[in-house]
Order: C-alpha cells, then sequence, then structure tokens
C-alpha cells in the first residue's frame, strides 16, 4: 500500500480525495498509513469538498523575467491543512482568511491541486 501513489493517481483521474479514519471521523491530509495523533489505520479515501481558508500566504519574488508566485498553506473544509498556491489572481492579491476552491491541473506531466477564490 503506497497511500501518496493511490492520491497521485486519484488526481491524475480528475478526482481530489483525501484520506479519513472510520473509527474516529478525522480526515488526513498528506497521504499516509496511520491518522497523526490517533494512530489510526482505518483510513478510507472520500471525495474532498474542494473548499478551504487561506491560512498563509507569501509571494515568491521572480527574477526577471520570470513572474511572481504565491505559496499558501490552506485550511481545507475537511479539517487538514495542505500546501498549494492560490491561481487566477496576483499573488499579492491573496490574503489570509480568503475562501479558495479547489481544482486540479497538470504542470509538468503530474496532476496537482491548486486553488483559486472562491465566488459567492
Amino acid at each position: 500500500m503506497n497511500p501518496e501513489k493511490e492520491f497521485f493517481e486519484r488526481l491524475a483521474s480528475g478526482r481530489f480525495m483525501i484520506q479519513k479514519s472510520r473509527s474516529t471521523g478525522g480526515h488526513v491530509y498528506h497521504p499516509r498509513v496511520a491518522e497523526p495523533g490517533t494512530g489510526a489505520t482505518d483510513l478510507e479515501w472520500v471525495e474532498a469538498s474542494g473548499r478551504g481558508i487561506v491560512y498563509s500566504t507569501t509571494v515568491i519574488r521572480g527574477k526577471p523575467p520570470a513572474a511572481n508566485a504565491n505559496l499558501a498553506l490552506i485550511d481545507l473544509a475537511e479539517g487538514p491543512r495542505m500546501m498549494s498556491r492560490v491561481d487566477g489572481i496576483a499573488p499579492e492579491a491573496v490574503k489570509i482568511g480568503m475562501a479558495v476552491r479547489a481544482r486540479i491541473i497538470t504542470e509538468e506531466e503530474h496532476p496537482l491541486v491548486v486553488f483559486e477564490p472562491a465566488e459567492g
């Protein structure tokens, strides 16, 4: 069993899924074989809602001609926190507390989860 490989296989098929313990109900991200804190090994894959809130953000200044980029920690609605980026707006416009929504993209032939500002 390789949870990280399973995660990326699901992403490649267009599904953003995280793990959830059947016994504790706790959601887990980054993929692993046991729930942190409890050690529960009864993890199953569940569809992530894709909703989140920016917990922290920073602007990575690109050396010209490279553009600036942002790096953000996102609190998923299910509880876990993940590192990603917020696309669709200028890196400097990403704010702590901003509501975001996930989407799956392919970059350098690898699927990954990025976020965009949530509407409404």
